[in-house]
């Protein structure tokens, strides 16, 4: 079935056809009509779930905890300061090995307080051992709701993931979307089995307290799972592929093949850089870009085979760190500084709080790229695009 829904639609009949089974629900713009519509779903007699309406996104997270401890599978969607909020229980998600699926839109931190969108929510839980999905289009993220609980539920990783969509770009935009057959996606995705769970006829204790000797090797198992994700991941994509007919790379590469400068998108952005490179390969300029879709785990096999054909590599960062540049451009530097490969990196923080990152923009960067790439980077490794009174952009 077609149908023209939004992006907060489109998580919401992702979690419908995945059988979601419990949902905790908490409003936040600009996440709230996801809920809402699972709701709508649940009022028409078109899904069958226990909808817990709860006091916090704090709760909404615990309550997901309990219910997947206990053998469901569980749905949620936050945004911006709900995820958060629901900081301390992330890491109790995955400590945990706990399959939860959740959507957050992507947007802004305050103060100053804004509702656009922005990285820096979902790129500061970085660490919390939750795969993160960053999606280009509505269709991405029905999709990748679907392919998150089979890779999220296989016994061999047992993580949580969250599927990230720009707000309002993607959120309350509405596009032409195929929605699976419950059939196939049944046929696609098994029922949720959890072998260890909460069994008031078999008890057994979660989470209690461990000794320094044994810590660390809880975190070595979470480490070694995220590892193994990113062959599952691609697994579960050629197996949607050869099902639904659309695949999906955790960096999806764009005219890169021949390109003197490659450029990094996340997100909504990715599909202007496309439009722009064409627009400069028609001026002889060979650019190319590379779609970040998989941020955790980390694609470093790909950057390094990207990173092997180009000799510039700009990354755009919808989001800053007060470390050293953008988290992104920090990785890519960490993943090829032991490399034989190093083209020249240069990050450009661009498109905060939903500062629009227009073609002109993105031209700019580009040629600026190709600069750098044949004088060397003299100037700034770090540049913030679009800031008022600094100029030229």
């Amino acid at each position: 079935m077609k149908k023209v829904v939004t992006g907060n639609e489109a998580l919401a009949y992702g979690a419908k056809i995945a059988r979601a089974e419990v949902i905790p629900a908490y409003p936040i713009t600009p996440q709230t009509t996801v809920v809402e519509k699972i709701a709508d779903f649940m009022a028409d007699g078109e899904m069958k779930a226990k909808y817990i309406k709860v006091e916090s996104e704090h709760s909404a997270m615990a309550a997901c905890i309990a219910a997947s401890n206990a053998g469901a599978r569980t749905f949620t969607a936050t945004s911006a300061h709900g995820l958060t909020l629901m900081h301390e229980l992330l890491f109790w998600a995955s400590g945990a090995r706990l399959p939860i699926v959740m959507g957050n839109i992507n947007r802004a931190m305050g103060p100053p307080w804004s509702v656009w969108a922005d990285h820096l929510d979902s790129i500061a839980q970085r660490d919390t051992g939750w795969m993160q999905f960053y999606c280009e289009n509505n269709q991405e993220v029905l999709d990748t709701v679907i392919q998150a609980y089979k890779i999220c539920e296989d016994k061999d990783i047992l993580l949580p993931a969250f599927i990230n969509e720009d707000a309002f770009y993607l959120s309350h935009t509405s596009e032409l979307v195929d929605i699976p057959d419950q059939e196939r996606v049944d046929e696609f995705l098994p029922p949720y089995e959890l072998q260890l769970k909460l069994d008031i006829d078999n008890p057994m204790g979660f989470g209690s307290l461990v000794m320094p000797e044994w810590y660390m090797e809880f975190r070595y198992k979470i480490a070694e799972a995220m590892d193994r994700s990113r062959k599952k991941i691609q697994q579960v994509s050629k197996e949607f592929n050869k099902m639904f007919g659309r695949s999906y790379e955790m960096l999806d590469l764009y005219r890169c093949e021949d390109a003197e400068a490659v450029f990094i998108a996340v997100g909504t952005m990715a599909s202007t850089a496309k439009e722009v490179v064409d627009t400069m390969r028609k001026e002889g300029k060979d650019v190319g870009v590379a779609r970040l879709r998989v941020f955790r785990p980390f694609p470093v096999d790909e950057i390094r085979e990207l990173a092997k054909t180009v000799d510039f590599i700009g990354v755009m960062d919808r989001s800053y760190s007060f470390g050293y540049g953008g988290a992104i451009f920090s990785e890519i530097k960490a993943a090829l500084y032991n490399s034989d490969y190093k083209p020249i990196v240069k990050d450009y923080i661009v498109g905060l709080g939903g500062k629009d990152v227009t073609p002109k923009v993105l031209e700019k960067i580009f040629t600026d790229g190709l600069k750098v790439r044949t004088k060397g980077l003299k100037d700034k490794e770090i540049e913030w695009i679009g800031v008022k009174g600094l100029g030229g952009w």
